[in-house]
């Protein structure tokens, strides 16, 4: 039975007195329920915010997690933390997969928002989190880094490269070869292929060879094709003889503003552009590049091409729009399965556009979902037919294409194994009937998504069509990932500036069973969508870039954090990061705090957590307890008052042990991150009670147990 407490409670009753008429108090004793008292004595505290002297505590941040629309809202949470809290961090808004869009730019505008009204607030802004592996834009990053898939076009070569397949530059001219023009075996793209070399000398004159004369249709357009590279920043241009304007302005990398040069760098760059000012039925290119002391061009020769878009193919592709650009041409059916063209930016390599068929689940025959494509006009009998295409899917599984006729009878080019990579597909089959007049791709084998591209039906006997494909090295991944990040380093941190003065660098980089070293996704076979190792590319020193970058384009009193889980279970992944924070500052960059996100519950090491916290302290660091809330072990549907009392108690020790063990000069604060239970529905820690208060914002014991800790430490 509970405890019952005994409080007097006045009550005016009418008592009717034959010579007047009035009121008596008549003083008695009821009963009240424990649990009422203790809320209400719960209640009467203060805002925790106000335990906090700022005369003594001058630099120390009382902050709270909040989502950014729940802030920009200005509801009950807003409220809560503009009246508790004086710092607020979020959890997912300010990282890179939040605001890192498609084509690499920044969607800013909703933080520009939140640091505008935490501003009229009087609120501060906790910058979390710059470069951390998960919840990134993971698709755009990879796309960077993925192979470079260069199809030639179908159409014939005007430009003659045959002296340069021979090396003996037949026809061609060197106008200024600088320290040298020659073919260099294997300097190509892909593997085994040769390249024009460049060399220069540092001379005022540009480096210029000349192409052989070109014969052409002046009323036609012509397309240039070339890729290049150089050892170094480089720039050039492509001039020419037999033009109206033999020096025009050209969008040459099709970013949609035309320019007198290109640049170029250590990874292969496609120039791409058309030309149809002729003055006369004949032409020359002229490679003219910056003859920059060190700096080596190159040029690759099997993808060097000028040709006619309004001649004859080369490549008959009976597959009109085989590239999915400008839609479909696709018929198909079975069950609940859906087909469609994707968005811009899905297509393989991540360019342009894909054709997508979703089964949910295999079906009994692999007949039951199909794609179909119908020919102009039926296939030749006898021929033999090849079919190249590039395939992923969102699962492993088993697709099959036929040539079909309208009876159903076919020839099949055979199972076809889909992986979840791209990867390039090049079959072939004989049609044994005139009566084969479509394409077809079963499904029904396959359970999710599959994705297909670049399609290209064609008969044997055709040329042409050749695809390359350029695998980046490690060294222009590091270098292309290093632009990136300064990109997103100096947008972000650029766009905070005037209001937030504390980041987040680097987030969890040290691994849970290896804790001296670097988390990894090397060998991962389970990566989600969001996730990407900067330091699987960048090396040891990812973060060094990343905490130099940041002081770069922040203000110089920034303070610059390092952040990390499970410091208080295991030691030796503390010891881990604080090695870590040395190596990066041998290297020349500052870290200036260290963040332990202590996600804990009432059963954890109290020795640990004092280690933990000597062993920060003693680095002289700045000190945050960066992401702070307490598991009882059960969800809130089971909880107990024996687990909201322990609850209460656990979350007075870690404040208390924060104080008593971290320098005054070296504490930064500590950020509550869930102040609310968690509803059942939420991505973090689901259904449990780990708040200061409920679901329905009521506080709990663990609300008065902070107000203690903050009464007695922070005053």
């Amino acid at each position: 039975m509970n405890q019952l407490h005994k409080i007097a409670a006045g009550f005016l009753v009418f008592v009717v007195i034959s010579s007047c008429n009035k009121y008596q108090k008549l003083d008695f004793n009821v009963d009240k329920p424990e649990s009422v008292a203790v809320q209400e004595n719960i209640d009467a505290y203060p805002a925790l915010k106000s335990y906090i002297n700022r005369a003594s505590q001058p630099g120390f941040k009382w902050g709270v997690a909040i989502g950014l629309q729940e802030y920009l809202d200005k509801g009950v949470k807003y409220r809560l933390a503009n009246r508790n809290f004086d710092e607020i961090v979020l959890g997912y808004e300010m990282k890179h997969g939040a605001v890192v869009q498609a084509d690499g730019s920044l969607d800013l505008a909703k933080i520009t928002s939140l640091l505008q009204t935490a501003g009229e607030a009087g609120m501060q802004v906790y910058g979390h989190t710059l470069m951390w592996h998960a919840n990134q834009n993971a698709s755009y990053l990879k796309r960077l880094i993925s192979p470079l898939l260069v199809t030639s076009p179908a159409y014939p070569n005007s430009l003659s490269v045959a002296g340069l397949k021979d090396n003996s530059f037949a026809n061609w001219t060197k106008l200024n070869a600088g320290n040298g023009i020659s073919v260099i075996t294997g300097t190509g793209m892909g593997t085994g292929n040769n390249a024009i070399a460049l060399k220069a000398s540092g001379a005022a004159a540009d480096l210029q060879l000349a192409t052989p004369g070109i014969t052409i249709n002046k009323t036609h357009k012509y397309e240039v094709v070339m890729y290049i590279r150089s050892n170094e920043a480089g720039e050039g241009r492509i001039s020419f003889e037999g033009l109206n304007n033999n020096t025009p302005l050209v969008d040459w990398t099709k970013s949609g503003t035309p320019t007198a040069t290109f640049t170029t760098g250590i990874s292969w760059k496609e120039i791409r552009f058309t030309i149809s000012d002729f003055a006369g039925d004949n032409i020359k290119l002229h490679f003219d590049l910056k003859n920059k002391a060190g700096v080596s061009y190159y040029i690759d020769i099997n993808n060097l091409y000028v040709y006619d878009t309004q001649g004859t193919p080369a490549v008959n592709n009976l597959v009109t729009n085989g590239d999915f650009e400008s839609g479909g041409g696709w018929g198909g059916w079975g069950g609940s399965s859906t087909r469609g063209v994707t968005a811009d930016g899905m297509g393989v390599g991540n360019k342009g556009k894909a054709f997508y068929v979703t089964n949910p689940s295999k079906s009994a025959n692999y007949w039951d979902v199909q794609t179909i494509y119908d020919f102009a006009a039926p296939l030749e009998n006898g021929a033999t037919y090849e079919l190249s295409f590039w395939v992923k899917g969102t699962a492993a599984g088993v697709i099959r294409p036929e040539l079909q006729s309208a009876n159903y009878s076919s020839n099949g080019f055979g199972q076809v194994q889909v992986t979840q990579d791209w990867q390039l597909v090049t079959i072939s089959t004989t049609a044994t009937a005139s009566d084969r007049t479509r394409l077809v791709f079963s499904y029904g084998e396959f359970a999710g998504t599959v994705y297909i591209d670049d399609v290209i039906l064609k008969n044997a006997k055709a040329t042409g069509g050749s695809t390359t494909v350029v695998e980046k090295t490690a060294a222009e991944k590091k270098y292309i990932l290093t632009e990136a990040l300064d990109k997103w380093m100096s947008g972000m941190v650029g766009a905070g500036k005037s209001v937030v003065k504390a980041w987040d660098v680097v987030n969890e980089p040290m691994d849970d069973g290896k804790p001296y070293e670097l988390k990894t996704g090397v060998g991962k076979t389970n990566m989600a969508s969001d996730e990407f190792y900067w330091q699987d590319y960048l090396g040891e020193d990812y973060a060094v870039t990343a905490f130099k970058m940041a002081r770069q384009y922040g203000n110089a009193t920034d303070l610059h954090f390092i952040n990390d889980y499970n410091l208080e279970f295991n030691l030796d992944k503390c010891r881990g990061l604080i090695a870590y924070v040395n190596y990066i500052e041998s290297q020349g960059a500052r870290v200036d705090g260290i963040g332990t996100q202590m996600h804990m519950d009432i059963n954890a090491n109290k020795e640990n957590i004092v280690a933990m916290f000597k062993l920060l302290a003693a680095t002289g660091k700045m000190i945050k307890v960066s992401e702070l809330d307490m598991g009882v072990g059960v969800k809130t549907t089971a909880a107990t008052a024996g687990h909201y009392q322990a609850q209460a108690d656990m979350y007075k020790y870690v404040i208390d042990k924060y104080f008593e063990l971290i320098p005054a000069k070296q504490r930064y604060g500590i950020t509550i991150w869930s102040p609310i239970d968690s509803p059942v529905g939420s991505g973090w820690r689901p259904g449990e009670p780990v708040g200061l208060w409920t679901e329905g914002y009521v506080r709990k014991l663990a609300y008065a147990a902070v107000a203690k800790a903050l009464e007695v430490n922070a005053k």
